[in-house]
């Protein structure tokens, strides 16, 4: 379980009106209090959601919420507090289902993602189409708390359920050739509006690459659900990329390909918009997006009156996981 220290993180990180939730009885007692308390040792064994949400259960088939009731357990204690279910199932940018916050939520129940299949190609000795049945036949789920930071400069602390990509990049034998990896999400405009939208400036499907050793990473996870649950369509169901010392935007949604390269991949962002958007995307207070400061980041849920700012991490707080990839790097020109 890679978890940043206890010592590494304060009271600032913590989200008000945040909720760590027990079993549903639980929740309405003793957790009631607790919104604003550091320090709790959380396990994917025992959070829910909101009671609101707790009992909506998502179509999926009983194999994978099998898989996700036996995810090992996140053991580690952290001082800072998830942000409310709700906030993370609606409030998304997944332009696939529309440009407004709310609009995956509202726009997505359309979307089937399951059965799935993810095609493995380019630089490696395994390639070929793994269902998402086989790929987690191959690996162990565990759940990851970790801090989602958007370049829009609102950020959250989600608890993820998911598996090691590196695991998974050795199940199929990446080749030395292989220098990068690439993602794709899934292209289906009768099921995502935002694809079938006139109004569209992407080029779908969307992209997505990380350097072979970022990828190997231990912080790299592929996502299959959060809060104990499967993974909501909102937020990229089935399978999912989450980097979490990069801005949002990197963490893939809806993988259906995987492919090794030799060559640095183009990414959706970056050809959009290479001026604001860098390919490695990394969290740096130091450097702005020409539109948003990101000295500074909104921890949802936030208001008018209560915005919730705190500072940025340099690499979202996981530099000591992390810095050593950049060693020789400048971090203003590789942004």
């Amino acid at each position: 379980m890679i978890i940043k220290k206890v010592a590494d993180l304060t009271e600032n990180d913590v989200t008000p009106e945040a909720i760590y939730q027990a079993r549903r009885d639980f929740m309405q007692g003793s957790l009631t209090g607790m919104a604003g308390l550091a320090g709790l040792a959380v396990s994917a064994n025992t959070l829910s959601a909101p009671s609101k949400i707790a009992d909506v259960d998502l179509p999926s088939p009983e194999w994978i919420k099998q898989k996700i009731n036996a995810a090992s357990a996140n053991t580690q204690s952290i001082s800072e507090t998830l942000t409310p279910y709700e906030h993370v199932t609606g409030h998304n940018n997944f332009y696939e289902f529309g440009y407004e916050k709310t609009d995956p939520a509202k726009k997505s129940h359309k979307f089937k993602p399951y059965p799935w299949k993810v095609t493995i190609a380019g630089e490696v000795n395994k390639p070929g189409d793994y269902t998402l049945e086989d790929i987690l036949s191959k690996v162990q789920l565990e759940e990851r708390i970790y801090r989602l930071r958007c370049v829009e400069a609102w950020s959250m602390v989600i608890p993820w359920i998911g598996f090691s990509l590196a695991d998974f990049i050795k199940v199929v034998e990446p080749k030395s050739t292989a220098k990068y990896v690439s993602f794709i999400s899934v292209e289906r405009p009768k099921e995502m509006p935002g694809q079938a939208s006139a109004f569209s400036s992407i080029d779908w499907p969307y992209r997505e690459g990380l350097r072979i050793d970022e990828a190997m990473n231990p912080l790299s996870l592929m996502a299959v659900g959060l809060y104990g649950k499967i993974l909501p369509n909102q937020n990229g169901a089935p399978l999912r990329l989450v980097v979490p010392w990069k801005y949002g935007f990197k963490s893939i949604k809806s993988i259906v390909k995987i492919e090794f390269t030799e060559k640095q991949p183009k990414t959706t962002w970056n050809m959009l918009a290479p001026d604001e958007y860098g390919f490695y995307a990394n969290v740096n207070p130091q450097v702005d997006h020409p539109r948003w400061s990101q000295a500074r980041e909104r921890r949802l849920p936030s208001g008018l009156l209560s915005p919730n700012l705190i500072d940025t991490k340099m690499f979202n707080g996981y530099a000591a996981e992390v810095a050593h990839l950049y060693n020789t790097m400048d971090l203003k020109k590789y942004y």
